[in-house]
């Protein structure tokens, strides 16, 4: 009997388990969730500013207040993820994210004149909560996919952005719509209590999930996972990266056109998330409902463009292009698509108007490859820290561009001029890997 099962067992190591495939579809729900929760506002805000009696910089200014925390806790965020662990802190981050989603659907509680300053105060906490989502996707990607399919892995979860809004956005249209603007903020928050069930019962390190084979964890090993990432010990007299690493990233040329150009990509991606549902209600005269069904669209095209650049650039640089002329063509191209959202000022046609924002939306996707260039590029002493000042580049758009945008409605009484402004960027971007990053290669760090 003990032969029988000792014969058992090692036939069972010898199946390669894919545990590592149903971790990477839980990151990819919970991240399609964390940007759901962070564009509720944008598709009730009609009805919040309405109900609230707030004007279009008020709206501005309170859907700045996820960025400004989102910004100020991500190099924190990152510190707390290696000092506790990608699963301690994502826990805590998921179920705090969720309760300050849920809060917001009391905000009508509140005295009228409070109201601003509670719903600005939840935001805040919001973008305080979410701040170490990403990262820690990006650790837990790093532990649980060899080398060879780390790329992919990291493209499925990042496209969560816009599989996100094409499944939310008509969803929260449609709770606006027939129960009220309350029930978007509840319902997602409870959601998020689900997930956060589902995180602690199935998320675990390669080496002490339960049901992962032997032969998976020797292949993920092999293929240059990082399974013991939460468990490394190192030297903390020497552990960390110097000032002068930072200082030489930021004199860099290159590494300042990509941190740039992230910001204006960036800055596409925020007006999608924030005022592109109030632009169809109030200038296009279009129904809660109507929008949450259109404003699927465009996020469906972004989802396609997102997959198809990484795609195209992956096939150029296997037909033998340079690494340089294999990211900067897909990115050139997918912007030159984005300042398409111009032309909508000269149409009243909502049926071009939706087509011309999804093609924008597709060229912003097709071009958003600003995390494989950071991989390409980022000195290897200091990857992480990279990292972390690419996305602090990258998210002060997530505060500019609400606010520039509230002040341009509020002033001209029009988004001419916002749509203006979100070609242009796409149109900086361009000029940033253009003109100033150069070739794209891994920076070389002098030693000090």
């Amino acid at each position: 009997m003990n032969i029988q099962s000792q014969s058992r067992t090692i036939a069972q190591s010898k199946v390669r388990t894919h545990i590592r495939y149903y971790i990477l579809l839980i990151i990819f729900l919970i991240t399609a969730v964390n940007y759901a929760d962070r564009a509720t506002l944008s598709i009730a805000g009609t009805e919040v500013a309405r109900e609230l009696g707030l004007d279009a910089a008020d709206m501005g200014q309170i859907f700045a207040a996820f960025g400004w925390a989102y910004l100020i806790m991500q190099l924190p965020g990152g510190w707390l993820l290696d000092k506790f662990g990608s699963k301690k802190v994502y826990t805590y981050s998921l179920f705090f994210w969720s309760l300050f989603t849920l809060l917001q659907g009391f905000v009508g509680w509140f005295p009228l004149a409070y109201g601003a300053l509670t719903l600005f105060i939840l935001r805040f906490m919001l973008g305080f909560s979410e701040a170490p989502s990403f990262p820690a996707n990006a650790r837990i990607v790093a532990a649980w996919f060899p080398t060879t399919e780390r790329g992919t892995a990291s493209a499925i979860f990042n496209s969560a952005q816009y599989f996100s809004l094409a499944l939310f956005s008509p969803l929260l249209g449609w709770l606006t719509y027939a129960w009220g603007w309350e029930h978007v903020f509840i319902v997602m928050g409870v959601i998020g209590f689900v997930l956060t069930l589902v995180w602690i019962k199935f998320i675990h390190n390669p080496p002490e999930h339960p049901n992962i084979s032997k032969s998976e964890l020797e292949f993920l090993k092999d293929g240059g996972a990082v399974v013991d990432i939460d468990h490394k010990k190192t030297d903390t007299a020497n552990s960390g990266p110097k000032w002068s690493y930072v200082r030489q990233m930021l004199s860099s040329r290159m590494m300042l056109g990509i941190f740039f150009g992230q910001y204006f990509i960036n800055s596409i991606t925020w007006f999608f998330l924030t005022w592109f549902p109030i632009y169809l209600v109030q200038e296009k005269g279009m129904s809660i409902l109507k929008v949450g069904m259109i404003a699927a669209i465009p996020a469906l095209c972004g989802f396609a463009g997102g997959v198809l650049g990484g795609v195209f650039s992956d096939f150029l640089i296997r037909r033998g292009f340079s690494l340089t002329v294999a990211r900067k063509v897909p990115i050139v191209l997918g912007m030159l698509l984005a300042t398409s959202i111009i032309l909508c000022n000269y149409t009243d046609n909502n049926v071009l108007v939706v087509t011309l924002m999804a093609l924008a939306f597709f060229g912003k996707g097709f071009g958003a490859l600003g995390w494989p260039v950071i991989a390409d590029t980022a000195p290897k002493e200091v990857i992480g820290l990279c990292g972390g000042i690419f996305n602090v580049f990258g998210n002060v758009a997530s505060i500019v561009t609400p606010l520039v945008i509230g002040y341009m409605v509020k002033g001209l009484h029009s988004f001419n001029m916002a749509l203006i402004f979100v070609g242009c960027s796409a149109l900086m971007a361009m000029l940033c890997y253009l003109l100033v990053v150069g070739d794209i290669k891994r920076l070389e760090l002098k030693k000090q």
